[in-house]
């Protein structure tokens, strides 16, 4: 899948200079004057990385951010300024910028903040694909398939599980097995891995 560039800048003539240099390298380029018009236009699951500018008119760089980040979008943000600002800096750093440039600034250090801002991209796209995958998984599991689900990766054994739900330890092997199953997994090491990365509160193993 392709990557864009979303240059988000009031300064015409900046908006212009950056697309012909990016153009010319090869990548697809869209243009926007403010924060409001890159926001009116979004689009879920855009691929990239957004050049955007601190100091603007109306929504400034900062606050897009954090609408941005509010949103849980996946586009880095590279800012862009003709103000060496060191707080403002940190600020955006702190929030998840993956880098700050003082115009004027060198093709390379941009070209090259831009490769790391796509590969990040690249990244938490596929970390997010491997998400939904396993929260995909988790949805047809039968209630009672959660239920052993949960307490197998706190560490239970088959015996503990069969007194907390009150079923044979037959049973709970039984359902054990279908839930390694349907999650794809071989091992209780996996499946605590993939409860991990879904994000899957583990209860306490307390009986």
């Amino acid at each position: 899948m392709e990557e864009t560039i979303y240059i988000v800048d009031d300064d015409l003539s900046v908006r212009k200079g950056l697309s012909r240099l990016l153009n010319t390298i090869g990548f697809n380029v869209q243009l926007f004057s403010s924060a409001h018009d890159f926001l009116k236009h979004r689009q879920k699951d855009q691929n990239g990385c957004i050049l955007l500018d601190v100091r603007m008119p109306g929504m400034n760089g900062l606050d897009m951010q954090e609408r941005l980040n509010k949103s849980e979008c996946s586009l880095p943000i590279i800012f862009i300024t003709g103000h060496g600002d060191v707080p403002m800096s940190v600020q955006a750093m702190k929030k998840g910028a993956v880098n700050f440039l003082t115009k004027p600034f060198d093709e390379q250090h941009l070209l090259a903040a831009i490769k790391e801002a796509i590969e990040k991209n690249r990244q938490k796209r596929i970390q997010y694909g491997n998400v939904r995958t396993i929260r995909n998984r988790l949805k047809i599991l039968t209630s009672r398939e959660h239920e052993v689900f949960l307490l197998v990766i706190t560490g239970m054994l088959n015996k503990q599980i069969a007194s907390k739900l009150g079923i044979s330890e037959k049973t709970v092997k039984i359902h054990r097995g279908r839930v390694m199953k349907k999650m794809q997994v071989t091992s209780i090491a996996n499946l605590v891995h993939l409860a991990q990365q879904a994000n899957v509160t583990i209860p306490s193993a307390s009986i």
